[in-house]
C-alpha cells in the first residue's frame, strides 16, 4: 500500500508521462534558457547534481564542463530512457543516473551546482519548494556550508486580471487554460498590467506559504472573469553583465467563480493563498475579486479605495 506522500506524489507531478518530457524537448524556449544557464553556472572540475533529471538533458548539458554530474530520477521508466540517451551523447559517461526519490537522495560528495526543474506555472503540483528545502537540511547536515547555487536561482510570480473567452464552438465552459507566451490570443484581454505576487529566492529558505492581496487599476471596459499567473525563472544571474538569463512558463489563466464588469479606472481587489507543490485547484478555491470599496461606498457600486499600489512588472 502506498504511504500518504508516495499516493500524493503520483497526483501531483513525480509521476509525469514519459511522452511529457519528450514534449520539453523540443521546447526550444525551455532547452536554449537552460543551456545558457547551465553553460555560464558551470565550470571544468565542477561536480554538479539534478535533482529530477528526466531524459537527461539538463545533466547532459552540465557534462559538457562538470567534472562530474549525478543525475537523480525517481520514474524507473525515464531511468533506463535517461541511460539509453546519454550513453549516445559526447560526455554522457560523466553523469551517473540514480534511481532514487529527490526526497530523500544525497550526493556522496558536496556539489558545486543543483539543477532541479520540478516547476509548474505558480509553482502548483511539482515539489520544486519541498525538494529544494529538504536538501538544504541533508546538505547542511552532512557537508556543512556553504550551500551549492542552485538553479533556477530564483522564481518571479506575477497575476494579472483578464477577460478570457470560454465560449468553444458555442459551448460555454470555465476551464483551466495554458498559453504560449509569445503568442497572441483573441480570446484573451489584458485588463491590467500584471502585479508581483512572490519572489522565491532558493539561495535563502523559502516558506511553502504563499499569499498575496493586492488591487488592480483596471485599464479598459470588460468582463473580468479570469486571473492569469506568470511565472518566471531565474535560471541564472549575470551580476558583470546587470542581467539574468530567465526561462518563462506557459501563462495559466484560471476562472473566477464570480465575473465582474469592469470600467476603466475601477480598482478591483484580488485575494488568494496557496502552497507550493499543492493542487491548481487548492488554488482556484482561495481566489476572490472585487471592488475595492471605501466606507462611504453604497451597496452595489464600486467607488476606488485608497489602497497601496500593488508592483508590476514586465515578462519578456
Amino acid at each position: 500500500m502506498l504511504n500518504e506522500r508516495d499516493n500524493e506524489s503520483c497526483y501531483l507531478g513525480q509521476f509525469i508521462p514519459v511522452h511529457y518530457h519528450h514534449n520539453m524537448l523540443m521546447d526550444k524556449n525551455r532547452m536554449n534558457a537552460f543551456q545558457a544557464a547551465i553553460g555560464h553556472a558551470v565550470r571544468p572540475g565542477m561536480k554538479v547534481l539534478e535533482l529530477g533529471g528526466g531524459t537527461g538533458v539538463l545533466s547532459y548539458f552540465a557534462a559538457q564542463q562538470a567534472e562530474r554530474v549525478y543525475c537523480v530520477e525517481f520514474n524507473p521508466d525515464l531511468v533506463v530512457e535517461a541511460r539509453r540517451f546519454l550513453a549516445m551523447n559526447p560526455n554522457g559517461h560523466k553523469v551517473e543516473v540514480i534511481h532514487a526519490d529527490a526526497f530523500d537522495y544525497l550526493p556522496p560528495e558536496p556539489v558545486d551546482v543543483v539543477i532541479c526543474e520540478m516547476i509548474h506555472v505558480a509553482m502548483l503540483r511539482e515539489k520544486q519548494v519541498a525538494v529544494i528545502e529538504a536538501f538544504k537540511g541533508r546538505y547542511l547536515a552532512r557537508f556543512g556550508g556553504p550551500l551549492p547555487l542552485f538553479m533556477p536561482e530564483a522564481v518571479v510570480m506575477a497575476v494579472q486580471p483578464l477577460q478570457q473567452d470560454y465560449a468553444f464552438n458555442g459551448f460555454y465552459a470555465p476551464i483551466v487554460q495554458f498559453h504560449e507566451t509569445n503568442v497572441a490570443y483573441p480570446g484573451t484581454i489584458e485588463l491590467a498590467a500584471p502585479a508581483v505576487y512572490s519572489v522565491l529566492d532558493f539561495a535563502g529558505p523559502v516558506d511553502s506559504l504563499i499569499a498575496w492581496r493586492g488591487s488592480f487599476a483596471i485599464e479598459r471596459a470588460g468582463t473580468l472573469n479570469a486571473l492569469r499567473f506568470v511565472t518566471k525563472n531565474v535560471l541564472s544571474i549575470l551580476p558583470q553583465l546587470g542581467s539574468t538569463i530567465d526561462w518563462l512558463n506557459h501563462y495559466m489563466s484560471l476562472p473566477l467563480a464570480r465575473p465582474l464588469d469592469v470600467v476603466a479606472g475601477d480598482v478591483i481587489e484580488v485575494a488568494f493563498e496557496y502552497r507550493a507543490g499543492t493542487s491548481i485547484p487548492s488554488l482556484q478555491a482561495s481566489l476572490r475579486a472585487g471592488f475595492a470599496c471605501d466606507a462611504a461606498c453604497s451597496e452595489g457600486g464600486r467607488t476606488a479605495a485608497s489602497l497601496p499600489a500593488a508592483r508590476t512588472a514586465e515578462f519578456a
